[in-house]
């Protein structure tokens, strides 16, 4: 096959892909979900702070990696550029999926040529392989699915490849090779930090063999790590705690809500093997399982120990099936299971298959030398038709033909989806995947709106914050979706309440109603959060006690002000108090405190340490001043200015483990022991000053 029938053939794979997939999104009414809402959400944030969608403009790098606390942003940036380009309805905005996917076949194809000698052959597999990804199931699936699967997969199918290229022994080891391999494991980092689990053992391979192989290698993965490294960090120092904590929940705490499996047993080890067969397809994954084995049965045979095997490369061989292994053993050992998190292994074992439905093309042609020229071509063919029908009846099988009612009548009786309308916050206490908090909010924020969602009702502490502060609320007359039995206490105290009145009841397909509230115009005005903000600032003043207070009442506060329009007005406020006094303590709390949850610790730092020399007998502001250098990647000041304190105000449990803990993590390690022994001083003192009476009494 020449090259430019390979690339017209590339090309018609995916045109006919990209066809079937706009085919299924015409026919598909449902609404997104909670996840594809949240990405659909994302897209639409970055797409706003790039300034290419209506309701956002550019407000600087630091607003624009505020958008990805949990998720690197690089998914959220293109798919936001081409909802710029495509429209912003779900429909329009899987565009992006299909560029994706476009990538995908692109790094499948070129892997797939490093496998075959001569290139006339390793086109004709490469086209083979390709059709593979684009017919197999779960791809099928993901290019219909509004999630980060599809984009991770072709980021890490793309790294893979390159990788490989770099580490051959035999081609590879140039500084072109390794300067694309590391932009490729950058990029994959940054649509998703679970790429790790597939990219970490194929970087630890690469190190072992630039290690081995000598010192031109060394230098190249030093300079690729350095690459990686300057791509990644600006993203991860900003964000790196909500990362930390957000991976925690998605992985450790999900898998044990969940109840999935053990990691080290005999189910957890079977459980992606099980879902293999329903992503793949039997019949791919039958004749290719049993093509493979004749394919290695012949080799053994002739017993090749060359660069080549007949016609496949070896190391290039070497290098897939190792990354393969070597990701399925380290994605196992995650905790927290689900079929979509094998995908990024799909495109790699797909190659493998292919190998072997290739096998029975090659076994044809030997055992029928007469009929080669169309009887290969015809078995393959039969064979595609059969994973097409299977195929298409799991896709067909997906769609839901939901009305977009009642949802964007709630957001347009609400003010959603207007540019003209103000900011608003809609309470959302329902959660159903037709309607929650985080479709309210994409279509509240579509054409350039301002309205978003949030949800309250799982305490009945929130109860008392919303009849103070809410103005809109959604409640639910029937189902009530996946919410705590909290939230029909709190359904009852807002229709008891005479704070707010019925506007409209939206009757729901399948049953019962959702009904809009809004608060009376008779009601008292909503107290706003900026009101209270000062006296919790101030209360951190007195150490831990004074912390509970404002973490507690933040977490409500967020949910009521979506838009967090209570830091402008302390903001401006504060800064026109100092203005007339530059000593005034009650305006530096207060921007400490919004310094903090805005996540800007070098502003918090400096208030901070205005606030030591205002209040010089006061150990606190200096151990606030050390947590947030700590936050903003500076442990050596962090360990001084604990230190300092220390000296001003004697040995004191907190200010110890952050000296030792700043010291240790500014490479003084040799005081790891100390930082060990002090650490948990620190936290049975923060315990002590949250419970007393506990601790008293006991």
């Amino acid at each position: 096959m020449g090259l430019v029938g390979f690339r017209l053939g590339l090309l018609l794979l995916w045109l006919m892909a990209t066809a079937a997939d706009r085919l299924w999104w015409s026919q598909h009414t449902a609404l997104p979900s909670w996840d594809q809402a949240d990405y659909l959400n994302s897209a639409l944030d970055h797409g706003r702070a790039l300034g290419v969608l209506a309701g956002g403009d550019w407000q600087g790098w630091n607003a624009l990696l505020d958008l990805s606390p949990k998720i690197p942003p690089l998914a959220s940036l293109v798919n936001g550029s081409v909802m710029a380009l495509a429209g912003d309805s779900p429909s329009q905005a899987a565009w992006s999926l299909s560029l994706w996917n476009a990538l995908l076949l692109v790094a499948t194809a070129g892997w797939a040529l490093q496998l075959l000698r001569p290139l006339r052959k390793a086109r004709a597999f490469a086209l083979l392989a390709v059709s593979a990804v684009v017919l197999a199931p779960m791809l099928l699936e993901l290019r219909t699915d509004y999630v980060l699967e599809l984009p991770l997969m072709a980021m890490v199918t793309l790294a893979l490849w390159r990788l490989g290229a770099w580490w051959a022994p035999q081609g590879g080891g140039r500084w072109w090779q390794a300067g694309l391999a590391a932009a490729a494991v950058a990029a994959a980092l940054l649509v998703k930090q679970s790429s790790l689990l597939v990219l970490l053992p194929a970087l630890g391979w690469c190190l072992l063999t630039a290690q081995r192989i000598g010192k031109g290698r060394r230098l190249q993965a030093m300079a690729g790590f350095g690459l990686v490294l300057l791509a990644v960090l600006p993203w991860l120092r900003h964000n790196w705690i909500t990362t930390l904590g957000g991976t925690n929940r998605a992985v450790i705490e999900s898998a044990a809500r969940e109840g999935d499996p053990a990691v080290f047993s005999l189910e957890g080890w079977l459980w992606y093997l099980r879902v293999l067969p329903g992503q793949i397809g039997w019949v791919v994954l039958c004749l290719g399982i049993a093509g493979v084995l004749v394919w290695i049965w012949k080799q053994r045979l002739r017993g090749a120990s060359s660069v080549t095997l007949g016609t496949d490369c070896r190391d290039a061989w070497c290098w897939l099936i190792g990354t393969l292994l070597l990701g399925w053993l380290v994605t196992n050992l995650s905790p927290n299971k689900d079929a979509r998190y094998i995908a990024p292994l799909l495109p790699s074992l797909l190659l493998l298959l292919t190998r072997g439905w290739w096998q029975w093309g090659e076994s044809i042609r030997q055992r029928w030398p007469s009929r080669s020229h169309w009887l290969p071509g015809v078995a393959l063919a039969a064979g595609g038709l059969a994973v097409l029908a299977s195929s298409w009846l799991t896709q067909s099988a997906r769609l839901r033909l939901t009305n977009a009612q009642p949802l964007e009548a709630i957001v347009a009786r609400a003010g959603g989806a207007d540019p003209t309308a103000e900011p608003a916050t809609l309470i959302v206490v329902p959660s159903t995947p037709d309607l929650n908090q985080h479709n309210v909010s994409y279509y509240g924020r579509r054409n350039g709106g301002q309205l978003v969602g949030r949800q309250l009702g799982g305490s009945p502490d929130h109860i008392q914050p919303a009849l103070r502060h809410a103005t809109w609320v959604l409640l639910a007359e029937g189902n009530q979706g996946s919410v705590r039995k909290a939230a029909r206490v709190f359904d009852q105290a807002i229709r008891d309440s005479g704070v707010f009145q019925q506007v409209e009841v939206f009757p729901r397909p399948e049953g019962g109603s959702y009904s809009l509230w809004r608060r009376r115009a008779s009601a008292p005005a909503p107290v706003g959060f900026e009101h209270r903000f000062p006296e919790l600032a101030s209360g951190m003043a007195v150490g831990p006690q004074g912390l509970d207070p404002v973490f507690s009442s933040v977490a409500t506060e967020h949910m009521l002000d979506g838009h967090f329009n209570y830091r402008q007005v302390v903001q401006a406020e504060s800064m026109d108090r100092l203005a007339q006094n530059s000593s005034d303590v009650q305006a530096r709390w207060n921007l400490a405190l919004l310094a903090v949850l805005g996540n800007r610790p070098e502003e918090a730092a400096r208030q901070f340490e205005a606030l030591e020399a205002l209040l010089p007998e006061n150990p606190w502001p200096s151990a606030y001043r050390s947590v947030v250098l700590l936050a903003g990647w500076n442990p050596w000041l962090a360990a001084s200015t604990a230190a300092q304190a220390r000296v001003r105000h004697g040995s004191e449990p907190i200010l110890d483990s952050l000296e030792s803990l700043s010291a240790v993590l500014g490479g003084a390690l040799w005081r790891l022991p100390e930082a060990i022994q002090s650490v948990p001083a620190a936290v049975s003192s923060v315990e002590d000053a949250l419970n007393p009476q506990e601790n008293g009494s006991s």
